[in-house]
C-alpha cells in the first residue's frame, strides 16, 4: 500500500555519531533519499554540483528563499545554506523518505513548513568526556576547533526536548537498531497510509458478498 514519504530530521552535537548513523540507515534502506543542501560557498576540489551541494550564487539563493523554495536556510560563517523544497516534495509523492542532517534551528524551520510529515530525532553522547574523546580521535581538528565544537555542543544539547525521539549513542549498534525501530514504527502509523481506507472498504465488500 503506497504511503506518503516522511521527512526524517537527525540532529546531534558534533561527535555524537549522527553522520555514522545516517550512513548506516541509508545502507540499510537504499530507498532513503538524502537531502542535498544548497549553498553560496564555492565548490571545493572534487565536489560536484547536485552531489555534495547545489552550488548557487548569493543572488540565486536569495531568489529561491523569496520564492518559498527553501524548507529551511541559515547563514554560517558568511555563506548561506538551505534545503531546497522541490526534491523533497517529489520524494514524498513517490513514497520515499528524505533524511536531513541539520541542526535544531533548521529542524524547527522544516517542522514549521511540513508539520506532521516530519519525524525529528536527536542523538546524545553518553557523556561530555566521551564526546570530546570522539572529536579528538578523528585527528582532523586543532585544539582550538575542538574547543569551539565543545562550546557549541552545550547549546545544541539544550534543545533535546524539542525532538520527537532522543537516542543516547553509547553503543553504535544499539543506537542503529533503535533508529531503525523508530523509522519502521513511524512508517506504519495509520495516518501515513492513505490507501488503508480503500483497503478496508474492500474487506467490507467481501463481508457483504458472503
Amino acid at each position: 500500500m503506497k504511503r506518503k514519504g516522511l521527512l526524517i530530521i537527525l540532529s546531534s552535537p558534533s561527535g555524537a555519531g549522527k553522520s555514522t548513523l545516517a550512513k548506516r540507515l541509508m545502507e540499510w534502506d537504499p530507498t532513503l533519499k538524502f537531502s542535498v543542501s544548497a549553498t553560496t560557498r564555492a565548490p571545493r576540489p572534487g565536489e560536484k554540483d547536485g552531489r555534495e551541494y547545489f552550488f548557487r550564487s548569493r543572488e540565486d539563493f536569495a531568489a529561491m528563499v523569496e520564492a518559498g523554495e527553501m524548507l529551511e536556510h541559515a547563514e554560517v560563517f558568511g555563506n548561506f545554506y538551505g534545503s531546497p523544497k522541490g526534491p523533497v516534495a517529489a520524494a514524498m509523492i513517490e513514497g520515499r523518505d528524505t533524511l536531513f542532517d541539520i541542526d535544531w534551528q533548521g529542524g524547527q524551520q522544516v517542522k514549521q513548513a511540513m508539520g506532521d510529515d516530519v519525524v525529528s530525532i536527536f542523538v546524545l553522547p553518553p557523556s561530555i568526556s566521551e564526546l570530546e574523546r570522539r572529536l579528538r580521535s578523528r585527528g582532523q581538528d586543532s585544539d582550538e576547533v575542538i574547543a569551539g565544537r565543545m562550546a557549541k555542543s552545550e547549546a545544541e544539547i539544550s534543545h533535546w526536548a524539542e525532538y520527537d525521539y532522543v537516542l543516547i549513542n553509547e553503543d553504535l549498534d544499539r543506537a542503529e537498531a533503535e533508529l531503525k525501530t523508530i523509522l519502521m514504527a513511524e512508517r506504519m502509523r495509520r495516518d501515513r497510509q492513505p490507501s488503508l481506507s480503500e483497503f478496508v472498504r474492500g474487506l467490507n465488500r467481501e463481508f457483504s458478498q458472503r
